[in-house]
């Protein structure tokens, strides 16, 4: 791989680091190692959401930029007497993206790596050819001659399972391929609002935010939202890019490369109208590209953040990517950069007066 920018170099340990849902410890330490020189304190709450605080204005409206720290994958439940593994899928998978496809079992010993099995098309019948199979029908390959020997290698239920993708930039040097997008580009965010407000006035205080459990449930943001106590609350995500092959723009809007999506509406939160207004009208003034979408299934954490104490107004801002909840997914670092000025911008204006009128909007 060619020499990497120091933006890239970050997206990569992120994205590189492993963290499903309830096990998200290495993508929070490359989280914590990023954000902490441009915060004025890092902890955690008792589930291990990040929370990094960068003071503006002492006392001023709390501004939570929240990305989840984990990653959709699996569960090992059991490991049956030939050596293979059963899992439990943790986040939405389509059965489809799963077959065939490499993984890594983290364990006390170390990562094993296995292959999701599938059979061979040559000894399945015309009709089961066109049949998917279930996710409860499938296991995971370790090359483990029996149970004993897996469990030799150190497999245990309860172990972790990580898609693998390394970090990949593409011919296209705009262009970037890995696994965890969703969400380690938010996480990205969250530590480059921060990065770009050191040494710069603004009249709060803000909170980036390395949320867990996102994909199962907004569990991370709901507790690191109730230790935080939000005035207004950024949920950085990815969006669906639409612009592949077989996606109606009916299905999914936004294009990568065309600016960060504003997201108005999804299954967990209806956009706050006041706070929109404000992004719109902000990246209508400083020229920033921007997308409007809205996706009918599927959440991010404002729709947790929203629901805090006696209410946030929350908004989504997404990064349009390709293949998401796949083991590759590809998105635009242009995107990325205008999400980030967009969300400084925007929080350059939070004074407690804006915030005040920006509640009944």
């Amino acid at each position: 791989m060619a020499n990497l920018t120091n933006t890239q170099q970050m997206l990569k340990d992120l994205t590189d680091a492993n963290g499903v849902p309830g096990n998200e410890r290495e993508s929070r330490e490359v989280m914590q190692k990023y954000i902490t020189p441009f915060a004025d304190e890092v902890t955690t709450d008792n589930l291990g959401s990040l929370i990094a605080k960068k003071t503006g204005t002492a006392g001023g409206p709390k501004v939570m930029v929240a990305g989840h720290l984990d990653e959709i994958g699996f569960m090992v439940t059991q490991i049956d007497d030939k050596g293979f593994i059963k899992f439990q899928p943790l986040g939405g998978w389509w059965e489809q993206v799963m077959l065939a496809q490499r993984v890594n079992i983290m364990t006390k010993k170390g990562n094993v790596v296995g292959v999701i099995g599938s059979k061979p098309p040559h000894i399945l019948p015309a009709e089961q050819r066109k049949k998917m199979v279930d996710k409860k029908d499938m296991f995971i390959d370790i090359g483990a001659s029996g149970k004993e020997e897996a469990e030799s290698f150190g497999v245990k239920p309860g172990d972790s399972v990580v898609p693998i993708c390394d970090f990949t930039v593409m011919n296209n040097e705009k262009l970037l391929m890995a696994k965890a997008w969703d969400n380690r580009i938010g996480c990205a965010l969250a530590i480059e609002v921060l990065k770009q407000l050191k040494d710069v006035d603004h009249p709060n205080e803000v909170y980036g935010v390395g949320t867990v459990q996102e994909e199962v449930g907004l569990r991370g943001a709901k507790t690191s939202a109730a230790a935080i106590e939000p005035d207004i609350g950024f949920s950085v995500d990815v969006g669906i890019a639409g612009d592949t092959p077989g996606v109606s723009k009916s299905d999914a809007q936004a294009e990568i490369g065309k600016g960060p999506q504003i997201l108005v509406y999804d299954a967990s939160l209806i956009s706050h109208k006041g706070l929109r207004d404000l992004v719109v009208d902000t990246a209508e003034d400083e020229n920033i590209p921007y997308q409007f979408d809205a996706m009918a299934a599927g959440g991010t954490d404002g729709g947790a953040i929203q629901l805090t104490a006696n209410g946030v107004p929350a908004l989504s801002i997404c990064i349009p990517t390709r293949y998401i909840h796949t083991h590759a997914g590809i998105l635009h670092q242009d995107d990325f950069e205008n999400a980030a000025k967009l969300i400084v911008s925007v929080i350059k204006k939070l004074d407690a007066e804006t915030v005040k009128t920006l509640t009944f909007k």
